[in-house]
């Protein structure tokens, strides 16, 4: 399974032709796409007719669902942000602390095109899906 961030759905929804959503594509063709509600969220919430909010949901209602955060996960990505804090790196969003703390806490490789997720990648572990797909 591979997570997808929410830009590059975006990039699909929006029918944009890159490496991450022909990546994207690639997955969902081998059953391999889950999303986290967070994701989830930030997609839906970004339709702005009732026609498109409705056939995104229905398609991304059919992938694996995963619930991304709670107490331990506010933990650990507690921790992250401030091991990266330490390195002089500064991730801008708390959503992609949340997201490569999720992916990393469960082996799932995130599809990415945003850089703030690099140094999850460099210093924590975060495993690219471009290289998994």
């Amino acid at each position: 399974m591979i997570l997808v961030d929410t830009s590059i759905w975006i990039d699909f929804f929006n029918g944009n032709i890159n490496l991450q959503t022909d990546s994207l594509d690639a997955a969902l063709s081998e059953g391999i796409v889950a999303i986290g509600d967070l994701i989830l969220l930030e997609v839906l919430q970004g339709f702005k007719t009732e026609k498109d909010f409705k056939r995104a949901k229905a398609t991304l209602g059919t992938l694996e669902q995963y619930e991304m955060f709670n107490r331990q996960m506010a933990l650990k990505c507690a921790d992250n942000y401030r091991v990266l804090r330490r390195k002089g790196i500064t991730v801008r969003g708390t959503a992609d602390v949340i997201i490569a703390t999720f992916c990393i806490e469960h082996q799932l490789p995130l599809l990415f095109s945003d850089r703030d997720f690099l140094p999850f990648t460099e210093h924590l572990g975060l495993t690219s899906a471009l290289s998994e797909i």
